[in-house]
């Protein structure tokens, strides 16, 4: 389910409290094409993203941390899949498939979410979402520090969106975090995509 502007508003206001008097924020990035709330002024930090088949992609980490807790998104740029794995098919002495450039980025989501699970912990919540049209999936989680994650992820047109707000005990729920993400375009407008099949646009 996708919440309008005013709606996520009323459901910070109810379920944030304490942490909206420090003050959020909307935080944009036209580099990365996201919009979204977030408690305080983000760090951007460039890093490799080891993926499920061993290529590694760039990516790009958003975050903030505020004592025991952390908010972050991490974008993975997906969109040179192919000819990484055309280099790794070489590599390998062609013992390797080119499909695996594109099932790379399809199965992206679920690797990010199997990632999140591994930290160990119990998972109270763990299904499908979309943001706009945009497929995802998003986690909750209780971890053995009793700090809770919440956690969201989302493929954008071979990027991958990855929002993790981990909040220690006693803390609001970051829900707002993890509902008010948007997507623009370079000139900061939000993109609304009419159908499903208009956000796939895989290696394109």
């Amino acid at each position: 389910m996708r919440f309008s502007r005013p709606m996520w508003v009323i459901f910070g206001l109810l379920f944030s409290g304490p942490a909206l008097a420090q003050g959020w924020i909307e935080y944009s990035s036209t580099t990365d094409g996201f919009r979204i709330q977030t408690p305080g002024a983000f760090e951007v930090e460039e890093i490799d993203y080891p993926s499920e088949y061993g290529v590694v992609f760039p990516a790009r980490v958003y975050s903030y941390e505020n004592g025991g807790s952390r908010y972050s998104v991490t974008v993975v740029d997906y969109r040179d899949s192919q000819r990484l794995h055309e280099a790794r098919i070489k590599e390998l002495d062609d013992v390797y498939l080119p499909v695996y450039g594109e099932v790379e980025v399809r199965g992206s989501i679920a690797f990010a979410a199997t990632n999140l699970r591994k930290r160990g912990g119990e998972v109270t919540y763990d299904a499908y979402h979309y943001v706009n049209r945009v497929d995802g999936h998003q986690l909750q989680m209780t971890n053995p520090d009793q700090t809770r994650t919440y956690a969201a992820i989302y493929l954008r047109e071979s990027r991958l969106y990855i929002l993790d707000a981990t909040v220690s005990p006693g803390t609001p729920p970051a829900g707002m975090f993890q509902q008010s993400l948007e997507f623009i375009d370079e000139n900061g407008e939000t993109i609304r995509y009419r159908h499903f099949d208009d956000v796939v646009r895989i290696l394109r």
